[in-house]
């Protein structure tokens, strides 16, 4: 893990200064080398966080023979791919997985990201058709943005490096703004809150040609939806548990010690399980947070469920009090990049702060098991369509009447959960999170004309559309920018194992009843690891979430001061409509408590961070 940068520019004089300049803004990313590279108009840059092969020979930039790299992730089949070159005559000079990318790519051109498992943003220049190849994993684990102008390219791994660039500017992309403050997403497919600012989109490819300008960027791989299995539930299961246990394997790649989030929810729980089961006995740390008072959500006693099973692990836990909120808030919205959207960043950010005081480097987190696995409870709108679609009307309201039991819902409530899987049945995605957009919070951007995001229509059922949007445009990309950066504000290499892509094109052939029934959400991973996790922890009923008392309680005590909003610098919202908004909040409304803080955080940012 670590952070990059470069350009190429023929026109500057202080080519040197200016990438030293984008690295140090980013050096918490990789505090163990900094090293740069310059050839004629191209300069390559690189913070490097040691993880695997630990000597100064797998230091980057890397060269062999007329390319050179800078690497941000892990490729964790990398010993495998590496055996395979090695058998064609290859000999290697180093045990880093950055120099198997470098044969990979020389041996198979562009294809050979298509043979990686992992998470990567990585440039290789070619000093001989002086063209830049960049690349993101598949989900967008590892960031990649970019400023082109002409014949000048610039590139890093967060906002704060291009900060540095010739060619940055801070106009704000308002469209991007309006979907942060309306729908809670801090990105969106190529779109950053910067409007010069670009990311490269999850499963893409780009070619930067440095003599003509010309750029080219492509998907090099899209999740299939709409084939599905026809193996029987048992084969499903022992599937599921190969692939994940597999994908766990090669997560524990390190040649540093390897440490869990364990919130006590399924995903983490699952994580650690797995882990204890594989290597039985062994000692292993594992990290959570907790608050405590009237309507705070407390997982400990989850998280004592897995210890009991597994005695060998070492728990550690803290619990953020009001103080350390207030003097830490600055420093974590920094790190964040973009306005808040929710207080469980912050949450996030003290839990990877407790890792790091601990001497961690590399953690393993549950991130994206609930978008593909049905892990939302508004995933059954969807499942109840499907049936609906299918003329199954007697199983849509046996299914309806059984969630709602199990959820003790109302029959009010029980009505509006039906009418909300009628209304997906005869709505595509798009529609149905445009309503949301136009109908949820009041409209506060200047531009009110139509909803600013389109989602496709994709292969499969209603529930599969639903989930895809989830992974790729929704849900997980603003999860895991926040993932991002939490762990390296503390020099943390954050890796996410439900997010191999084997594991996810897996589940994307399984049925709606693989996924979930009328009582449990992650139907397969609940039954595949029945005995790996606690009793307890498999027949968990309620989700909680990473949830924080931030909305409410930070926002009306060590964070009040956010509330002392200058709307004269927001001219690209309805001032007037934010005002009131804020003003109802200060006085007990807490119906719009989220867009509260959302709006406190945005002035924020703006004014310290733009």
């Amino acid at each position: 893990m670590c952070g990059i940068a470069g350009f190429i520019d023929s026109t500057l004089t202080n080519g040197t200064t200016v990438l030293e300049n984008m690295l140090q803004n980013i050096a918490h990313r990789g505090p163990d080398a900094r090293h740069c590279y310059n050839h004629q108009s191209a300069f390559l840059g690189h913070n490097r966080l040691s993880i695997i092969d630990l000597s100064h020979e797998a230091d980057q930039p890397m060269h062999l023979d007329n390319i050179s790299i800078v690497f941000n992730g892990e490729i964790y089949n990398y010993l495998e791919l590496k055996k395979e070159l090695s058998e064609s005559g290859i000999v290697f000079k180093t045990q880093s997985d950055t120099e198997v990318i470098l044969h990979a790519y020389q041996k198979w051109g562009a294809n050979c990201v298509n043979r990686f498992v992992g998470m990567w943003a990585f440039a290789i220049w070619n000093n001989k058709t002086e063209e830049l190849f960049c690349s993101r994993d598949r989900f967008g684990i590892k960031p990649f943005y970019y400023i082109a102008q002409g014949l000048k390219f610039y590139f890093g791994s967060e906002y704060k490096a291009l900060k540095a660039s010739p060619l940055f500017s801070n106009e704000i992309n308002t469209q991007q703004v309006s979907r942060g403050l309306q729908m809670g997403w801090i990105c969106y497919r190529d779109e950053t809150y910067f409007s010069k600012i670009i990311a490269l989109p999850a499963g893409h490819n780009m070619l930067f040609n440095g003599r003509t300008g010309e750029l080219k960027s492509y998907a090099y791989w899209k999740l299939e939806t709409g084939n599905y299995s026809s193996l029987s539930f048992e084969e499903k299961k022992q599937t599921f548990y190969a692939l994940f246990a597999d994908s766990i394997k090669l997560h524990m790649r390190s040649d540093v010690p390897v440490a869990s989030c364990l919130r006590g929810g399924l995903d983490s729980s699952a994580i650690v399980s797995m882990i204890q089961h594989q290597n039985p006995g062994a000692v292993y740390k594992t990290f959570s947070i907790y608050y405590e008072g009237r309507n705070d959500v407390d997982e400990r006693p989850f998280v004592k469920k897995v210890i009991e099973k597994y005695p060998s692990l070492e728990p550690h836990y803290f619990s953020p009090n009001d103080d350390l909120v207030q003097s830490h808030f600055h420093h974590a919205l920094y790190h964040a990049d973009v306005p808040s959207t929710g207080s469980s960043f912050i949450s996030q950010y003290f839990l990877m702060k407790l890792i790091g005081e601990n001497g961690i480097k590399v953690v393993l987190d549950g991130q994206g098991a609930d978008e593909y696995l049905a892990g939302y409870m508004h995933t059954y709108y969807r499942m109840v369509a499907d049936l609906l679609k299918k003329m199954q009307w007697l199983k849509a309201i046996t299914l309806t009447r059984d969630l709602a039991k199990n959820q003790g819902l109302s029959g009010s409530k029980t009505l509006s959960h039906f009418g909300k899987s009628i209304l997906s049945t005869f709505n595509n995605e798009h529609h149905l999170y445009s309503l949301e957009y136009k109908n949820y919070y009041p409209f506060l951007s200047a531009d009110t004309s139509s909803a600013p995001f389109e989602l496709e229509d994709q292969q499969g059922n209603k529930t599969d559309n639903f989930l895809y949007q989830l992974l790729f445009n929704t849900s997980l990309p603003s999860l895991l920018h926040y993932e991002d950066r939490n762990s390296m504000a503390f020099s943390i290499e954050s890796r996410v194992p439900f997010l191999d892509h084997r594991l996810v094109e897996f589940c994307f052939t399984l049925n709606n009843e693989d996924k979930a029934d009328t009582i449990f959400t992650k139907w397969i991973m609940r039954n595949a690891l029945n005995g790996v996790l606690p009793h307890d922890i498999t027949h968990r009923k309620d989700k909680k979430g990473f949830v924080t008392p931030g909305e409410n309680k930070w926002l009306r005590g060590p964070l009040k001061h956010l509330l002392d909003v200058d709307f004269s610098r927001l001219d690209f919202l309805q001032q007037k409509k934010a005002g009131a908004i804020l003003n109802d909040y200060k006085k007990g409304d807490n119906s719009k408590a989220v867009l509260a803080w959302r709006l406190a955080t945005l002035a924020y940012w703006e004014k310290n961070f733009r």
